[in-house]
């Protein structure tokens, strides 16, 4: 009597032999991805080398300093409003993070999970202000603004951008995947609305709360139009504004780029401290 195996036969794909094939197939994915991120990060090495280079020595892309300093650096911040722009765009830049984090979590919370009379077309309509491009109103928000007195002050700066129809979008998606029963079951317990918006809302919103705050944070440190319009002096004058007024005067191209590289630190200190949440929101988005 012959005896057969009864088990199913293992897929070929399976197999140890055949994992090292298919891991293979990847490195022209690998490889492009290798190449874009060289292209895109050559440019800031490229600045902080100039910026780092002693004056009057060569450097790139034409050649390679002898020695690296901080020299540049020192001189810019000396630089007479240098400290007062870069003071500017940090209070432009924090403020508006944390006013339009507040009030896009609360009117996500409110969109995402209150019904009310006219909810969907109110939402709706003020989404459709993305496809209005802000210079198309920046002459009506500056005679607006110039009336009520906000011209060359921080009010002025910060408050016509804080309705961010952007980030109440991002926010309603978020809240709408958390299950209903979490605020069902606080409002059998008697917890007001502000109650649950703090100890429901806040904590399981913190990850896209991080990125979002990323995001805005850099919108409004780079800012440019707004901040040249709105600033008439160096008292609210942010740092984008002021490094213009740097490249119209006779400077090294040395300075110009240590300069730059001193605006660039701070975004790239909030993405390191931030980090571990964009990898949140990002893996529970995709959990979703």
């Amino acid at each position: 009597m012959t005896i057969t195996d009864s088990r199913p036969a293992v897929r070929q794909a399976n197999t140890p032999a055949a994992r090292p094939r298919r891991a293979g197939r990847s490195w022209p994915l690998v490889a492009l991805l290798a190449v874009l991120s060289v292209l895109t990060v050559s440019p800031f090495v490229a600045m902080f080398i100039v910026a780092l280079s002693p004056a009057g020595e060569p450097t790139v892309p034409g050649g390679w300093p002898s020695r690296l300093t901080l020299d540049n650096m020192l001189q810019v911040l000396e630089t007479s409003g240098f400290l007062e722009w870069t003071a500017n765009s940090a209070i432009y830049s924090v403020v508006s993070v944390v006013i339009i984090l507040i009030t896009a979590s609360m009117a996500g919370y409110a969109f995402a999970k209150k019904r009310f009379p006219g909810r969907d077309a109110v939402l709706w309509t003020f989404l459709a202000t993305m496809m209005v491009p802000f210079q198309a109103t920046l002459i009506p928000t500056y005679v607006l603004v110039s009336d009520l007195g906000g011209v060359d002050t921080f009010w002025g700066l910060i408050v016509p951008t804080l309705a961010n129809s952007q980030a109440v979008f991002l926010m309603r998606q978020f809240i709408l995947g958390l299950p209903d029963e979490l605020f069902d079951a606080a409002k059998v317990d008697g917890a007001s609305e502000l109650r649950i918006y703090w100890t429901i809302v806040v904590p399981l919103t913190k990850p896209i709360l991080a990125t979002l705050g990323v995001f805005v944070f850099l919108w409004h440190w780079n800012d440019f139009l707004w901040p040249l319009v709105i600033g008439q002096s160096d008292a609210t004058r942010t740092l984008t504004v002021g490094l213009t007024i740097l490249r119209t005067e006779e400077m090294q191209i040395t300075l110009l780029m240590a300069s730059a590289a001193i605006t660039v630190l701070p975004c790239l200190l909030v993405f390191f401290l931030l980090q571990r949440y964009l990898v949140n929101s990002i893996a529970m988005t995709g959990l979703k």
